[in-house]
């Protein structure tokens, strides 16, 4: 794979990592001129990312690792944490505050799983596509 069909960058677990993770990926979806993807793939990103800061119980110094890929029709949005805990998708309760990141995900995108990476603990994926009339 080129170098450009990837962008891979690494976060300090903390809040606002969020937004530089969403900037990285406007910029690459951009250049991959895939921008009508961004509103959902922004998304997916969010959610991911805040997930990561918020569950992933770990040594503080232990970083996020966000990796936006150009598929064919479209990108993978990967977030890689230190914690080996599985995410877990929740009911989403009206009247709480969280709890629906991975129910939104599961919504928008076309496909997401979690599993195994290179190194301790775990990487959550998704793929959005364009789609075609």
């Amino acid at each position: 794979m080129r170098e450009q069909e990837q962008v891979v960058r690494r976060w300090r677990r903390e809040a606002r990592c969020v937004a530089l993770a969403r900037a990285e990926l406007r910029k690459a979806l951009a250049d991959w001129g895939l921008s009508e993807l961004e509103g959902d793939a922004l998304l997916v990103a969010s959610e991911l990312v805040t997930n990561a800061v918020r569950h992933a119980v770990g040594p503080r110094d232990r970083e996020i690792e966000t990796r936006y890929v150009r598929i064919a029709d479209g990108v993978r949005v990967e977030v890689h944490d230190a914690c080996p805990g599985l995410p877990e998708v929740a009911v989403p309760d009206g009247e709480g505050d969280g709890g629906r990141g991975l129910f939104l995900v599961a919504a928008v995108a076309d496909r997401w799983a979690f599993g195994e990476r290179g190194g301790p603990g775990k990487r959550v994926w998704a793929e959005l596509s364009v789609k075609t009339a």
